[in-house]
Order: structure tokens, then C-alpha cells, then sequence
């Protein structure tokens, strides 16, 4: 994970920032932070190296969004390590009030759609797995055949999402935007 810190960017890992405690006046992750397997010790480290008083601000998909949908889609094909915890959950006020508890003094969300837009369903799938991380990963994890059963899959789930049938396709998918205030 890349992190950047008074304009110089340093590579870190989010469940062990290298900064000390109370750096920050404001701590964000778009679509980052979700990700890491422990997410309890990642939660615990935003919020360490945040100061009392300042922002923690999250952009993370929902659970039952399209890219939700499109993890769970994954998941049948391969499935995540044994306990850890679907990344979609930081997607969701409630994991977020487990994961920060008493550590946080104020919580807003607001609920907000990305609308991905393609020139067909099978562009959709192409470009995620050759761009998005955790598909490309699940696509290197499997065989031939298995490779092209996720493809299908994949492309079955964007034509059932299609907002705009036609010669294109719009898939909105909602993601939760989430500010937290450090206690």
C-alpha cells in the first residue's frame, strides 16, 4: 500500500503504518483499507495514527453493491484464506461502529453510487481482470477452464446489472462514504 505523508509518498502496510502515534490531523483510505486481512489491527492503526479530535474519512464498497456482488462471484471461484473476513463488511455502519468502538466520538455515512460504464459486458470482465487487483489475482489462482468460467460469470453479472441495455452497459454500483471523528 502506498501512503503518503507531507507530500512524499511511502510505501507501508496498513495494519503496521510507519508513523508514530497521534501524526495525523486526517487519516483517508478510498477503496484501500478494506482490503487487508486483519481488519480489526487495520482499523486500530488508522486510529492510532490519528490525532484526538481529527478525521478518519473511508470510502469503501457495500457488501450488496455490484462490486459486492462481483467479490461474492469471486468467492465462488476462490474462496478467500480461511477467516478472514469479506472486505465488503467495511462497506457497512455496523462493522464500522465494531471496528473503531469506543475509539471514535461521531459517525457519518452517507450511501453514493459509481456508475461504471463499458462498451459491453465482456469489456467489463476483460478490464477487471486485467486491472482491478483482486480479480486479477483470482484469475491467476485458477486453471483454464476455471478462467474462463469466472470470465462468463463475470459477464453474466454486468448484463444482469446493465442499467442501460443497449449498445453499452452501466452498472451502478454503491459504495459507502464514511467520516469518523478520532476521540
Amino acid at each position: 500500500m502506498e501512503l503518503e505523508a507531507a507530500g512524499s509518498l511511502v510505501e507501508g502496510d496498513a495494519e503496521n503504518l510507519p508513523y508514530p502515534d497521534a501524526s495525523f490531523d486526517a487519516v483517508l483510505s478510498c477503496l484501500g483499507v478494506m482490503f487487508t486481512p486483519n481488519q480489526e489491527q487495520a482499523a486500530a492503526e488508522l486510529m492510532r495514527v490519528c490525532r484526538p479530535g481529527s478525521t478518519i474519512a473511508l470510502v469503501n464498497w457495500t457488501p450488496d453493491g455490484f462490486v459486492g456482488q462481483m467479490f461474492r462471484t469471486v468467492g465462488r471461484h476462490v474462496p478467500p484464506p480461511p477467516g478472514v473476513k469479506p472486505q465488503g463488511l467495511w462497506g457497512t455502519e455496523e462493522r464500522l461502529a465494531e471496528l473503531f468502538g469506543d475509539g471514535i466520538s461521531q459517525l457519518t455515512t452517507n450511501r453514493r453510487e459509481l456508475v461504471f460504464r463499458f462498451r459491453s459486458s465482456a469489456e467489463f470482465a476483460d478490464f477487471f481482470h486485467q486491472n482491478y487487483g483482486p480479480v486479477h489475482k483470482a484469475f491467476e489462482a485458477l486453471d483454464d477452464s476455471g478462467q474462463q468460467q469466472l470470465q462468463a460469470d463475470l459477464t453474466a453479472l454486468a448484463t444482469t446489472h446493465d442499467r442501460a441495455p443497449g449498445s453499452s452497459v452501466a452498472m451502478a454500483s454503491e459504495y459507502l462514504e464514511a467520516i469518523a471523528v478520532r476521540r
